[in-house]
């Protein structure tokens, strides 16, 4: 074993070079754990090829060598789906140094850029040109465009642009069998068979590594105005979002709770926002070639909204617009300030989101100490329990996530299912759907060479 890993090491070395195959524990060490803390595991090397052609040839020589590979970009994935496990056979494939953006097309409104940009990267370089991306994370400096497409990222905008899978055009991605897959002409119009392009998106590297991306842009709306809306329930702020709704400038609408807001307020330094505290905040942006002030305020003064909302702050410059976005972006953070917390990225209903999170202390039953924040328009919550003991991990998550199931929800709204999720996928997935998921994996990688443990582990792990 340990001679077929070092030549192994020396082919991948010769085709990356020496610097970027690392096989010095302490070189892989960042690559061997997620950004929660929670899932780490132990690499049989990283390697860290610098564009399609390398990519093409290291999963070429992995699947001759039988090694399992784990595509990985930012690694600011949530689910374990990054990371290697602790079998010591996989070989991390780290696609940060393809990191090429190409010119703005703006007769096509798109633009080009490899798997390895970091979102903050795309968005000083399409900016100028007087276009955006529709995707925006608070991960932004650190997640990539490829991994956001593995995993169909949603973040703070999808009320008005949708998730990744609505602002990608084309892909360009490596085959298990090394062979390399070029969909990237972005065509609007091209009905010749399948959409690739479209069953790539979201299949957390277990079909494909992606080395490029076809991104479609939005105009960059220069006039912003930011609220943050203080309520008494979550129910008012469900009502509130139904009249904002009518709105064509809202962007982004975005809840927290005050436990929330206890905790950002400790560990992020930041001031409180109103005199006294209230037990919901809707986070709320418009966005428009016109001043959008105006009609947010009419929307706000209008009498079923103002009977619902407590207090209101207003950001216009983009200073205070960003002081007023901190109170819900450093959420994250903060709650991982407190401990490694175990993440449930979930979708309710929005009828049911409520009631949902209202029945949450009783199905946690003193098990874990809960503190919920999300993407109010798609009723996306994403529930962060601390205080988990290890032996209660498994009863807590299967408690939270089969509530979710009987309100017709997801059990991963942006996230993925990763190796966190997939024993899992049955509460939300039919057994139909499963077996055409894994034909799927099958065609494509019948080796189960391609992040192995990610969504559709072996056998019949998940069924």
């Amino acid at each position: 074993m340990d001679r077929d890993r070092d030549r192994l090491a020396r082919y991948l070395a010769a085709v990356v070079g020496d610097a970027h195959a690392l096989t010095d524990p302490a070189l892989r060490a960042s690559y061997e754990t997620d950004f929660t803390g929670r899932y780490t595991g132990r690499a049989r090397l990283v390697v860290r090829p610098a564009d399609t052609a390398q990519v093409a040839e290291t999963v070429r020589l992995c699947r001759e060598a039988g090694a399992p590979i784990v595509p990985q970009g930012g690694n600011t994935g949530l689910v374990g789906g990054s990371v290697p496990t602790g079998a010591g056979t996989e070989v991390v494939l780290s696609l940060r140094r393809l990191s090429v953006i190409g010119p703005v097309d703006a007769d096509a409104r798109q633009v080009t850029v490899g798997a390895g940009t970091a979102l903050a990267e795309l968005q000083r370089h399409v900016r100028p040109h007087g276009w955006d991306f529709g995707v925006d994370l608070a991960s932004r400096d650190s997640a990539t465009l490829g991994g956001m497409i593995a995993t169909n990222a949603g973040g703070e905008r999808v009320v008005r642009h949708g998730t990744t899978r609505a602002n990608v055009a084309g892909i360009e991605a490596v085959l298990a069998d090394g062979s390399v897959l070029d969909r990237l002409a972005g065509l609007p119009k091209d009905n010749t068979g399948y959409d690739l392009t479209g069953l790539l998106v979201g299949s957390e590297g277990t079909l494909a590594v992606i080395t490029r991306a076809r991104l479609r842009l939005v105009p960059e709306l220069p006039e912003r105005v930011t609220a943050l809306l203080a309520l008494d329930s979550l129910a008012a702020a469900v009502g509130v979002l139904s009249a904002l709704r009518r709105l064509e400038s809202l962007e982004l609408a975005e809840f927290f709770t005050a436990d929330g807001l206890a905790l950002v307020l400790k560990h992020g330094g930041l001031p409180a926002p109103f005199r006294t505290a209230y037990p919901v905040y809707l986070l709320v942006e418009c966005a428009a070639r016109h001043d959008p002030a105006g009609e947010l305020a009419a929307l706000l003064e209008e009498a079923e909204v103002e009977a619902e909302v407590r207090d209101v702050a207003v950001g216009r410059q983009a200073s205070d617009r960003r002081r007023l976005a901190a109170y819900r972006e450093r959420h994250t953070e903060s709650v991982n300030a407190e401990g490694i917390p175990l993440k449930l990225d979930v979708t309710v209903p929005l009828a049911d989101l409520p009631r949902f999170v209202a029945d949450l202390p009783g199905l946690l039953a003193g098990r874990a100490r809960p503190y919920v924040f999300g993407h109010l328009a798609e009723g996306n919550v994403h529930v962060n329990l601390l205080d988990v003991a290890p032996d209660e991990e498994e009863s807590v998550t299967e408690a939270v996530l089969r509530r979710v199931a009987e309100a017709g929800g997801s059990i991963s709204a942006e996230h993925g299912i990763g190796r966190a999720k997939s024993r899992y996928l049955h509460l939300t997935r039919s057994a139909t759907d499963i077996v055409v998921m894994r034909s799927v994996k099958a065609a494509f990688d019948p080796d189960r060479l391609l992040n192995p443990d990610t969504l559709l582990p072996g056998g019949d792990a998940g069924r």
